[in-house]
């Protein structure tokens, strides 16, 4: 099974690098982007078969590890 874990840091959260990314986007003349956000996404190659002990393990994955939970969030989705 695979598993997608999108991590993304919570509203309300400065984002230095997106906004870097904004500014650089109109300096190459892309205006109207008014707002980036940036964030990472981690594909996990997984042995568990069931789907509900998998999204657990992954669950369990990124409050451990994977994402900050004090500013960041994630969405996890299996394939």
């Amino acid at each position: 099974m695979k598993a997608r874990v999108t991590v993304m840091l919570k509203t309300g959260v400065l984002d230095p690098q997106g906004e870097a990314v904004r500014h650089a986007l109109g300096s190459l003349g892309f205006q109207g982007v008014s707002g980036v956000r940036q964030g990472k996404v981690i594909e996990l190659d997984l042995a568990e078969t069931d789907r509900t002990k998998a999204e657990a393990d992954v669950k369990a994955m990124c409050e451990k590890l994977l994402a900050n939970t004090v500013i960041e969030s994630y969405r996890v989705e299996l394939a």
